[in-house]
């Protein structure tokens, strides 16, 4: 059972600001966009393995590198900006955010 903080603690101010909610349902929301996006590109390119192998197979540009090796790389740095992307806004707007909640709960 989960009981709420008194309210004149930090933390009830802080809940019960309805700046605090709304940062974290935009948080929330954020988050679950970049991870739709994760989840629906790791899942074309397992797809694509499995149901079109030939071409997953092609050679690039007459090399020895297949099209999977240069889109599983591209995946790889896709997900690297995506965690920038993230780390960008939370250490940015989160965050400064959050400092304006924290300021006038004290």
């Amino acid at each position: 059972m989960q009981t709420s903080p008194p309210a004149d603690t930090i933390e009830a101010r802080i809940l019960a600001d309805p700046r605090y909610a709304a940062l974290v349902r935009d948080r929330q929301r954020f988050s679950w966009l970049l991870t739709a996006i994760t989840v629906i590109v790791y899942s074309a390119f397992i797809s694509l393995i499995a149901f079109d192998k030939p071409l997953m197979a092609q050679p690039i540009g007459g090399g020895t590198i297949s099209l999977a090796v240069v889109l599983g790389a591209a995946m790889l740095v896709g997900t690297i900006a995506i965690c920038a992307v993230y780390v960008v806004r939370a250490n940015g707007e989160f965050d400064s955010r959050l400092a304006e909640i924290l300021d006038k709960a004290k």
